[in-house]
C-alpha cells in the first residue's frame, strides 16, 4: 500500500486511474483503502473532490471493461483447462454460469462492495456472454456508487481521524 500511496502523491490523478484499473483486473492493490486515501487527499485540498470521483470512476470502469474483454475472449478456455486446479469442476462451472446468467447484471453492482467478487464479476460477465451494453450500464452504476461512497468516507471521516 505504501507504494500505491507514493504513486498517488507523486503522479496524482493519472496514478488513480492506473492503480484502480490494475486493482480491478486482479493485481493486489487495496482498492477501498486507495479510495479512502484519495478522499483524504481531497479533504486536505491536495486533490479536487469531484475530479477525484470522476477519475476514480474512469479507472474503475476501465478495469471492469478489461476484465470483461479478457473473460469474453479467453475465459471459458482457461476455466475449462485449469478450473479443476482451483476447485471449479465442469459441474460447478455450469452452475456458476447458470446462476450468473440469471442474476449476473445485479451481481456486478453489488460485487463492487465485496472484495474478490468485484474482480471476478467482470471475467464472469464476459464468459457468460452478457451483452456489453448491459454490462457497462450496470458496471457504471456500481462504479459510481462505489467511488462516491469510499472517497466520501475518506473526505469526511479520514481528515478528522488523522488530526
Amino acid at each position: 500500500m505504501e507504494t500505491a500511496i507514493e504513486f498517488v502523491t507523486q503522479y496524482g490523478y493519472a496514478a488513480i486511474v492506473v492503480l484502480l484499473a490494475l486493482g480491478i483486473v486482479g493485481l493486489p492493490i487495496p482498492d477501498e483503502t486507495l479510495m479512502v486515501f484519495v478522499g483524504y487527499l481531497a479533504s486536505e485540498h491536495i486533490l479536487n473532490y469531484f475530479l477525484a470521483i470522476i477519475v476514480s470512476f474512469i479507472g474503475s470502469v476501465t478495469g471492469m471493461a478489461i476484465t470483461y474483454v479478457i473473460g469474453r475472449r479467453v475465459g471459458s478456455a482457461i476455466i475449462e483447462k485449469c478450473g479443476k486446479w482451483v476447485g471449479l469442476t465442469p459441474k460447478r462451472y455450469d452452475k456458476v454460469k447458470n446462476w450468473f446468467n440469471k442474476y449476473g447484471a445485479w451481481t456486478i453492482v453489488f460485487a463492487y462492495f465485496i472484495p474478490g467478487i468485484r474482480h471476478v464479476s467482470g471475467y464472469m460477465s464476459g464468459i457468460s456472454n452478457l451483452p456489453f451494453r448491459k454490462y457497462i450500464a450496470f458496471c457504471c452504476t456500481g462504479a459510481l456508487v462505489w467511488t462516491i461512497l469510499f472517497i466520501s468516507l475518506g473526505y469526511f471521516i479520514g481528515g478528522r481521524i488523522l488530526q
